[in-house]
């Protein structure tokens, strides 16, 4: 065993030595200053977070800084700077991401933070990267208040419209935004009742809140079961659907991470959804169909929310970072590992304009006025102190927003399906089958 191991660690260190002669003939024309930009890219990278959303945005950092230091990282003052992540385990637990923030801020002297998986994290470090002072992007957390109520303890004062500087951004979509694509396609598919399964975090409450509204505003029955994430056994659970009259028209899984797919195949099995009277509606991690189908090698006609550009329009960008992800994965590139990209390439784009890395503010005022083409399509804030005055009717939660994340609904209908043959089902703008549904058994 002994011997094993230290053959695999020799490999490794060899694997790692090519790695980084590889990358230094790569960019060895650049001529780079002695400091390097210094990101902090907080994930989960251990349970009870999601561990495939972690690894998945931590090479997204890593392709994102290759592809900077490639072209010569971030010039400023006529210096070419190197780029460098320094990716820090939040768990999905919002004390220990607090304390991999202050450990990146004062340990590792970080000049930016990019990332974030989970809500309940994200909600937790605002107020901290606005306390010291730390230029931040959320790049998936969905919970409407980090772009919405501010870093104020969330009490509904509008600190993000008051004097000073604001540290906080957010790409990903809202709770809001998703909800509303979702069930705006169930309500056209004539629903009349729908049960929300939702986990008990800061994702999952506000989630179904937001679902339940826009649902319950077109006439549709609600109800709602509860679970934690983890849970492995949701018998008890869905027996409680069983005792119902009948099963609800359609199912909607809010639940992130692998226990959906625990939850997705179980639901299958006992033949509650999806079904020919039943729509299973699960989220955007079975965008990745190899490891769908692995956990819900039963859940063909369910369909799911997928964040970011569809695959028939990827720019170029996008296109090499999917090859590049299937070349390492084996499977098709979803939007978190994408939005964990751009997420650096925003950070350090902004650095580049503001002239500095080490000005906080300059960072800022950068940001605000982004104006880039990713792998996600073209990024953009419309209001920040560049422009203060949200106007009556918009959203809260467009502050510091991107304001034009690509939303769909797509449907696995053959088993075994590539997420990138299953159809975009809504909305009809982005249909790629004609179908606004495809109906088991139909």
């Amino acid at each position: 065993m002994r011997k094993y191991l230290l053959s695999r660690a020799a490999v490794v260190a060899l694997l790692i030595a090519l790695f980084l002669s590889g990358a230094a003939q790569a960019d060895s024309h650049c001529d780079f200053a002695d400091e390097t930009i210094r990101i902090g890219g907080v994930v989960p990278l251990s349970a009870p977070g999601s561990v495939v959303g972690g690894i998945g945005m931590d090479w997204g950092f890593q392709q994102a800084v290759a592809d900077i230091n490639a072209d010569c990282g971030v010039r400023i003052d006529g210096a070419n700077h190197r780029v460098k992540v320094i990716t820090a385990d939040s768990e999905g637990v919002s004390e220990y991401g607090q304390l991999v923030l202050e450990r990146l801020i004062f340990q590792d002297e970080v000049h930016g933070i990019v990332g974030f998986y989970h809500s309940a994290v994200g909600l937790a470090t605002m107020g901290m990267a606005q306390r010291y002072k730390m230029p931040t992007i959320y790049a998936h957390p969905r919970n409407d208040n980090i772009s919405a109520a501010g870093y104020i303890e969330y009490e509904g004062v509008p600190p993000r419209r008051s004097e000073g500087v604001d540290y906080v951004f957010r790409t990903s979509p809202p709770s809001s935004i998703v909800g509303k694509i979702v069930t705006d396609w169930l309500v056209e598919q004539g629903v009349e009742d729908v049960v929300l399964i939702l986990e008990n975090t800061d994702y999952g409450h506000p989630a179904a809140a937001a679902e339940r509204a826009h649902l319950e505003r077109a006439g549709v029955q609600v109800d709602q079961l509860e679970i934690e994430l983890g849970t492995e056994d949701f018998l008890p659970i869905l027996t409680r659907l069983f005792a119902k009259p009948q099963l609800p028209d359609a199912i909607r899984i809010l639940v992130s991470g692998e226990t959906s797919l625990n939850l997705t195949q179980q639901m299958a099995e006992l033949g509650i959804a999806p079904t020919a009277d039943t729509i299973c509606v699960t989220n955007h991690l079975a965008f990745q169909s190899e490891q769908y189908w692995k956990g819900a090698p039963d859940g063909n006609y369910c369909a799911f929310d997928r964040v970011g550009t569809i695959p028939s329009l990827y720019n170029d960008m996008a296109a090499e970072l999917d090859a590049r992800y299937q070349a390492d994965f084996g499977d098709i590139i979803v939007s978190f590992v994408m939005e964990a990209y751009d997420s650096v390439w925003l950070m350090a784009d902004a650095m580049e304009r503001a002239g500095s890395f080490t000005d906080p503010d300059a960072i800022v005022a950068a940001l605000e006025t982004t104006d880039i083409d990713l792998s996600q399509g073209r990024y953009y804030f419309d209001y920040g102190s560049h422009n203060p005055v949200i106007p009556e009717g918009t959203p809260a939660y467009m502050w510091h927003q991107w304001p034009v994340p690509v939303v769909t609904v797509m449907q696995y209908f053959e088993p075994g399906q590539s997420g990138l043959d299953a159809a975009v089902v809504y909305p009809e703008v982005y249909q790629t089958h004609g179908r606004s549904y495809f109906k088991p058994g139909g």
